[in-house]
Formats: structure tokens, C-alpha cells, sequence
């Protein structure tokens, strides 16, 4: 069984931490439960934080024609949008450990990552837009894996989600340990999630690696870093998974039969339809990098990114279309 690293992840108090909504409820989520027992935890709840107590008065966000977007508390008048800025912009100061991912509560005012209603000065809703705490996170941070509770109920979203979570920790890891051949092993083993990424930056990070161009022992790991977040902004495609099938294939080409190799071609073409999940191809190939006992295929990460306990296909297709 593979060993994974524990991201740290920042995740909204009132996703079952704490009843500190503003009516006081606390929101029970199905998948954070889960995931809990595999992450360290930070939470955090803006409003309250920012001294708005549990229950209150509910915030918006508000098109002021005179100010632009403000986050206003209709019932008392107050305008709360430098303070949840200012709020937002020492949260990320005073954390002192590297942050891996955040989840964050959709719709909300202030966390919400797309999905926060934009008000009219009458009252009115005009659009949607990122809260207030979650627009500066993302602004400063959206090399990291962030998303909102809401997306997560998505299968396809939430296996994305889980991927670039973990793979960042464990890349954390390995740049704690200033061990060259950490990182040697680390990019080895991650070859074909790379590639599903983005093939051209995937030969960028092996070059690095080889230290082609004479980095400095100080600095390679942060250059390697800096590559691996350009890679982490691309998204795995049907395409782009379907070629790494095809390269993963090639190490067995002269040792299956001719129905065995139909068999997966089959299945490829049925992933490409999108009829069936990736992870039917991906477990035919891994089983046979069982059976011809390929310790290289056998290590790599893109037939298990993230603990296999994780993988819940209950609520596949579930969630708003995104």
C-alpha cells in the first residue's frame, strides 16, 4: 500500500467543525467526514472571526456604483470589506506551516470560491462572483489545490481535486528533505501523472532534474517547484489520459496477446465516449504491470494519486453542473 503524506488543508469552520453559520447551524458534508482522518486540518470562519459572533446578522455582497463591490450587513448598515480583506490578507501571514489546499463553503459571501450572489444597492441579484476572504486567497495562492464544498460533490471534480492535493504535499515533503535523490524519485514516479498534465512540462521538470543547466544544490527545488505549479495550472484531458494509456501500453506491447491489447483498446475508446471512469483502463494496465512484475509501472502514482479509501463513486455525477 502506498504511503501518502498528510496535506494541511484550510477548511471552513461550519463545514462540521463548528455551528458557527450566521443563523448557528453547522453544515455535516459526507466526503470532509471522510477526508478528515487523511489531512491535518486549519479551519477557519471569516465572519466570526472578524468579531460578527454566531448567530448574526447576515452579510451580502453589494454593486455599489460609487464603490464597487462591498460587503455590506443590510441590517445595520455596516460596510465589513476592509476589515474581511485585511482579515484575509493576515490569515495567509500568520499560518506558519506551508498550506497544501483549501475547501472552502460555497455561495458564501465571503468563501465562496465563484458562486457568491452579487446584490444590487436595490435588493436585487446581478451575477455571481468570489467572496470576499476567497477571492484574496485565491489571489495569493492559486498554485494550490481550492475548491468549495459544493464542487467537491462531483466525482470527476473531487478526483482532480484529491490529485493536485496530495501530490503538492508530498512534493513538500520531499523539498524538506533537501535530498536530491528525493527529488530524483519524485519526479520518476510522477512521469505519467505529468504527462497527463501537460507533456512538454513534464520534459521541462526531468530536465531540471538532470540539472542540465548547472542549478545551484540551493536552489533546484524551488526552480522545480515553480515549474510543477505552471504544469498544476493545466487540466488532465480525455485526450491527454488516453495518451498516456497508449505510453504505458508500449512497455507491454510484445508480451500481451492480440485480444488482451483489443480488450483495452476497447475500453480506451469506451473512456473516450465518457461511458466508462478512467480508473476501468487504468486498472487493466496496472494489473499487468502485476503480472509482468514492473516495479517502475508498479510505483507510478497515476494509478493511485491519492488513498484508495477516498475513491467513493456513490455520488459520481452528482453536484451542480460545472
Amino acid at each position: 500500500m502506498n504511503h501518502f503524506i498528510k496535506p494541511v488543508v484550510v477548511v471552513s469552520r461550519c463545514l462540521g467543525f463548528d455551528a458557527c453559520r450566521f443563523n448557528g447551524d453547522i453544515i455535516q458534508d459526507h466526503f470532509l467526514n471522510k477526508l478528515r482522518e487523511y489531512v491535518e486540518v486549519i479551519t477557519v470562519c471569516p465572519e466570526a472571526d472578524i468579531g460578527l459572533g454566531t448567530p448574526r446578522n447576515p452579510v451580502r455582497l453589494v454593486d455599489s456604483k460609487q464603490q464597487g463591490l462591498r460587503l455590506i450587513q443590510p441590517v445595520t448598515g455596516r460596510d465589513l470589506t476592509d476589515s474581511m480583506v485585511h482579515y484575509a490578507e493576515t490569515f495567509i501571514e500568520k499560518i506558519h506551516k506551508p498550506i497544501d489546499g483549501y475547501i472552502l463553503k460555497s455561495r458564501s459571501p465571503t468563501c465562496g470560491i465563484k458562486d457568491s450572489k452579487v446584490y444590487s444597492e436595490k435588493g436585487t441579484v446581478n451575477g455571481k462572483t468570489a467572496g470576499v476572504f476567497a477571492k484574496k486567497i485565491v489571489e495569493s495562492q492559486n498554485h494550490l489545490a481550492i475548491s468549495d464544498e459544493g464542487r467537491l460533490k462531483n466525482y470527476l471534480i473531487r478526483e482532480n481535486f484529491l490529485t493536485k492535493l496530495f501530490l503538492l504535499a508530498s512534493f513538500r515533503e520531499r523539498k524538506k528533505q533537501k535530498s536530491i535523490q528525493a527529488l530524483v524519485q519524485f519526479q520518476s514516479e510522477n512521469k505519467y501523472l505529468f504527462m497527463a498534465y501537460h507533456q512538454q512540462k513534464q520534459k521541462e521538470l526531468g530536465r531540471i532534474v538532470s540539472n542540465g543547466e548547472n542549478i545551484s544544490r540551493e536552489n533546484i527545488f524551488d526552480v522545480y517547484e515553480q515549474k510543477l505549479h505552471e504544469l498544476l495550472e493545466h487540466s488532465r484531458s480525455v485526450k491527454s489520459n488516453i495518451n498516456v494509456m497508449h505510453h504505458i501500453l508500449g512497455h507491454f506491447s510484445k508480451q500481451l496477446l492480440s485480444e488482451e491489447k483489443a480488450f483495452l483498446l476497447t475500453l480506451i475508446e469506451k473512456y473516450r465516449e465518457k461511458k466508462i471512469p478512467l480508473s476501468n483502463p487504468l486498472m487493466v494496465l496496472n494489473s499487468w504491470a502485476v503480472r509482468f512484475n514492473s516495479s517502475y509501472l508498479l510505483d507510478q502514482t497515476i494509478f493511485q494519486p491519492y488513498p484508495e479509501q477516498l475513491n467513493d463513486l456513490t455520488d459520481s455525477g452528482k453536484g451542480r453542473d460545472y
